[in-house]
């Protein structure tokens, strides 16, 4: 059976853990593929990890993975933010392609801060019309479809994180899903891994995983490639909603998910995913 988490942080950028640590409870938690991928350099430097200090997370994780090759395997990625593009992309096994901000840096345009934020940001920028918004974030991930770079798209519908609700929008908004399906068409044309991301189930904004059902049964429309992670950001969160997410993605019809191997990712059927 294979349990995988490619999105995953650690105490080089906004995790609370060290690499053994979550190692070693991934190991407990019967994980078969573990990837590390600190948040790249942004001009927001609170963020994420500069070019120096990328060199030292690099020969840190070669060192685990040897020391710990017999128990599970251990693959060195990155999570590069559409702001600023990783200079040595080959130096990486994976690089997983995001949106954190829109027009401009800091914690005041951080689309996943908070509800009060992001409250904020669609008053003061997109006079108070959450589907522009919505549309001015989704024409920016379009980018990345031709970004050679990146192989994972992470948490497509980031701003949707404080909608549980739907006091911004309904997810069934027809001009919403237009746009954002428009969006899943470019990235997967050009091959790019969606991520069904539960960071957010474990940290109690959604139900469900990032995207949100109904992207997903678009997305399995298209016979679209996905991956499972967790965005842990605490090794207790290693496989947060893993169980409920894959008896969701089976229920939606999809057949298959992608694995990461030292030959690069293939696809491998989704029974042989172990939950929990």
């Amino acid at each position: 059976m294979i349990k995988q988490n490619l999105h995953t942080h650690s105490l080089y950028c906004d995790g609370k853990d060290s690499f053994e640590e979550m190692i070693q409870t991934a190991i407990e938690k019967e994980f078969t593929i573990l990837g590390f991928s600190s948040h790249g350099y942004t001009p927001d430097e609170t963020l994420g990890i500069d070019e120096e200090t990328i060199i030292k997370y690099q020969k840190e994780l070669k060192g685990l993975k040897n020391k710990y090759k017999d128990q599970i395997s251990i693959y060195t990625g990155i999570e590069q933010d559409m702001l600023y593009r990783v200079k040595h992309p080959d130096s990486f096994d994976y690089i997983i392609g995001s949106k954190h901000y829109v027009n401009g840096t800091g914690y005041e345009n951080g689309v996943d801060c908070s509800k009060e934020i992001t409250k904020k940001i669609v008053q003061s920028q997109f006079s108070n019309d959450f589907l522009l918004y919505a549309k001015n974030y989704y024409e920016d991930i379009i980018q990345m479809a031709d970004w050679d770079e990146v192989d994972i798209i992470g948490h497509f519908d980031l701003i949707m994180k404080y909608n549980e609700d739907q006091s911004f929008l309904s997810f069934s908004n027809g001009k919403y899903i237009n746009m954002a399906c428009d969006a899943l068409d470019c990235l997967l044309s050009k091959g790019k891994i969606i991520e069904v991301n539960t960071g957010a189930m474990a940290r109690g904004y959604r139900s469900q995983a990032y995207p949100e059902v109904h992207l997903l049964e678009y997305i399995a429309s298209k016979n679209g490639k996905i991956i499972l992670n967790s965005d842990c950001h605490n090794r207790k969160d290693l496989d947060a909603g893993y169980d409920s997410t894959l008896a969701s993605l089976e229920k939606i019809g999809f057949k298959e998910m992608m694995v990461l191997t030292d030959c690069g990712f293939k696809a491998v059927d989704i029974k042989q995913f172990k939950r929990g």
